[in-house]
């Protein structure tokens, strides 16, 4: 690690990172199930598709047989249910609210970037009323590419006039460590999240694996003069 490293922001994953959106979104899949007469899944077996969007999680829980027509019936009633129910059960994981009143103490802004679209993205921030507390939230949609692509991490950049260098980006998928180096900021991977039972997150690259939110202080504070 690199010693100069000074930190300027704090950039957040939503579901599986800061905001543990597994059970709304299990629900409203098996809501979309049950209406289309197909049998529910339990969430330890949709969690781990989360993070790579509703049609993976419907491609899991359907018999490949299942036409496209189909699942794409299946998908608006499921988008459509998750919007009316956004945040039935979401919460911020453990630990995370004091950091992020940590940060805020610290005049350390802290910001969103997910694939997650704009449509339900901003209702659920604002349903956790973190939409004012956050620099920026940037989506699948905010910009011509998603992560992997590290547009969306430069437009947070953009937005919060942060050099990337100077920013720490947290994800529990592979595409959030790739995003966050191609734009050359730090990275961390958050092991509580939604990972896949292949998925071997010491191989992604990042600077760190953490396996809880109060980590992320312990990292900083070892790592930078952020707190100094």
């Amino acid at each position: 690690m690199n010693n100069e490293f000074s930190l300027s922001c704090v950039l957040f994953d939503l579901d599986g990172t800061l905001l543990n959106t597994a059970p709304d979104l299990t629900t409203a899949l098996n809501k979309a199930l049950e209406h289309y007469n197909y049998p529910d899944v339990s969430e330890h077996v949709i969690t781990p598709y989360i993070s790579y969007g509703a049609v993976a999680m419907i491609e899991t829980a359907l018999d490949r047989e299942v036409d496209a027509e189909t699942k794409a019936d299946i998908l608006v009633w499921l988008l459509d249910y998750y919007e009316k129910h956004i945040a039935d059960f979401t919460q911020l994981y453990p630990g995370m609210s004091e950091l992020l009143t940590t940060l805020e103490a610290e005049n350390t802004p802290w910001g969103v970037i997910t694939n997650k679209r704009e449509r339900m993205t901003h209702p659920l921030m604002q349903a956790m009323k973190l939409t004012q507390r956050s620099a920026c939230i940037i989506c699948g949609d905010t910009t011509a590419y998603s992560k992997p692509h590290p547009e969306p991490m430069l437009a947070a950049c953009r937005q919060i006039q942060v050099m990337p260098e100077q920013c720490l980006y947290i994800g529990d998928a592979q595409h959030d460590i790739t995003a966050g180096k191609a734009a050359n900021m730090k990275t961390l991977a958050a092991t509580w999240g939604y990972l896949k039972p292949d998925d071997k997150p010491q191989d992604w690259g990042a600077d760190a694996l953490i396996h809880h939110p109060k980590q992320i202080l312990e990292w900083i504070t070892n790592q930078s003069n952020a707190f100094n």
